[in-house]
């Protein structure tokens, strides 16, 4: 028998599958084809971008009903911050959603910037080296979502590639930050360090690298039969859906909504740069293929631009009693202060060591007052609405995650569909499960 004695439970008929002879498996009658079954897709599942939990009720192969479920890979970054200084809070919100840490911390640095009312203080270069490097960071997120989705529909070489070309970012990032992931590089006030110039070379030899990777990626996908028949007209969602549900970013542009909060409401000084925004008007995982190679090629033009405005001065506002040390030296064992950099901080007067110790120790003091900074994360817009009640903590601060909002797409995506298409679906939004359970 194919099927064991069935049971009764609060969930219905229960069967269990037994295996058995193929042939009998074939010509046996199937007592479960004509209910509906339930799968759990996740939370350790090698499709799910994350741990995240998908429950669906299937009828055959078409998807009747489909839930979300959250929470696997909880954090309470949030929290965490309440008990932390302001400028330790950078260190925090890098790792919400890392595969973006360099827009985590810009918008909680705005944030604070915004309650301290430094806004205008920021230097100019510490400004272009924050374009700079989100920019640097759009794209290689992206990469990350064209290589495991093209991994998630069958084309394996597409996933190498991706990885390949996000390395290179990765190395610019470890000469710039000193680390691939979870930099904490821009703080309240400015940048942890400026951009040296051996990184500003391996900049300028990425965007010559770049396009011609980015055809070799068309080349591969875009005329590839399978390709189109997985990713067209597939988890369609239009305009009207993309706003009911807050859904924002790629995937409310390639329903042919031109949202985009580096035009719509500039920030970082967006404003003087040269780019478009890439729309498409299909609203599936076509578009959203389409709309996020497009956004790419924009990068490479900021990137461009920024690198070209990269002109000398300092990374870190004047005032001291915010400005968190910038500019250390490493010392020789690649960890730490250089003995110079130490010789120096002591040599400086008693009460100038004695507030560096309190500003690093304490913090520098926010004056009472809430904000909200969103800025256009690769997943959408990434909201920060920080609170101070006046002292060295904040009170509370709650991140508007892109991929949290996100999914709730992902049943309008997929019930009526097909088991295979909820995959191309859910990775077309590209949840990163580190943001969304923060």
């Amino acid at each position: 028998m194919s099927y064991a004695t069935e049971r009764e439970t609060t969930e219905g008929r229960v069967f269990t599958v037994t295996g058995g002879d193929w042939d009998e498996l074939v010509s046996a009658v199937d007592p479960i084809t004509e209910g509906r079954i339930v799968v759990n897709m996740g939370p350790q599942h090698p499709s799910t971008h994350g741990v995240l939990r998908i429950i669906l009720e299937l009828e055959g192969e078409t998807v009747r009903e489909a839930r979300t479920v959250v929470g696997y890979l909880h954090t309470g970054i949030e929290k965490n911050l309440e008990y932390r200084n302001w400028v330790q809070g950078s260190t925090f919100v890098t790792r919400m959603d890392y595969l973006a840490p360099i827009f985590n911390e810009t918008a909680y640095s705005l944030a604070v910037e915004k309650l301290l009312g430094i806004e205008e203080q920021i230097t100019e270069r510490a400004t272009t080296i924050r374009v700079l490097m989100m920019e640097l960071n759009r794209i290689s997120s992206h990469l990350i979502w064209l290589a495991t989705t093209g991994m998630e529909l069958g084309a394996l070489s597409m996933m190498l590639y991706g990885f390949r070309e996000r390395e290179y970012i990765l190395d610019i990032f470890e000469m710039v930050t000193g680390l691939r992931m979870n930099h904490a590089y821009v703080r309240p006030g400015g940048v942890a360090q400026d951009v040296p110039d051996e990184a500003v070379v391996k900049i300028r030899e990425f965007l010559a690298m770049m396009p011609k990777r980015l055809k070799e990626y068309e080349d591969l996908l875009s005329g590839q039969p399978i390709w189109l028949e997985r990713t067209k007209n597939v988890a369609v969602l239009d305009v009207t859906g993309c706003l009911a549900l807050g859904v924002t970013g790629p995937v409310l542009r390639s329903a042919g909504l031109a949202w985009d909060l580096r035009k719509t409401m500039p920030y970082c000084g967006y404003e003087t740069y040269e780019f478009d925004v890439p729309t498409h008007s299909d609203g599936d995982v076509w578009g959203r293929y389409l709309v996020r190679l497009a956004e790419i090629r924009e990068s490479l033009k900021l990137i461009e631009q920024a690198v070209d405005r990269l002109k000398p001065g300092p990374v870190m506002v004047a005032d001291k009693k915010i400005a968190w040390p910038a500019q250390l030296a490493i010392g020789v064992d690649g960890m730490g202060n250089s003995l110079e950099h130490v010789a120096k901080i002591m040599g400086q007067s008693m009460e100038s060591l004695i507030h560096h110790f309190k500003l690093v120790t304490e913090g520098f003091r926010v004056p009472p007052g809430q904000v909200y900074v969103g800025i256009e994360a690769p997943r959408g817009e990434l909201g920060v609405h920080a609170v101070s009640d006046g002292g060295t903590r904040p009170y509370r601060v709650h991140y508007r995650e892109p991929s949290f909002v996100n999914l709730q797409a992902l049943p309008a995506m997929a019930e009526g569909g097909l088991i295979a298409d909820v995959i191309a679906g859910g990775a077309s939004l590209d949840p990163v499960m580190g943001g969304c359970d923060r």
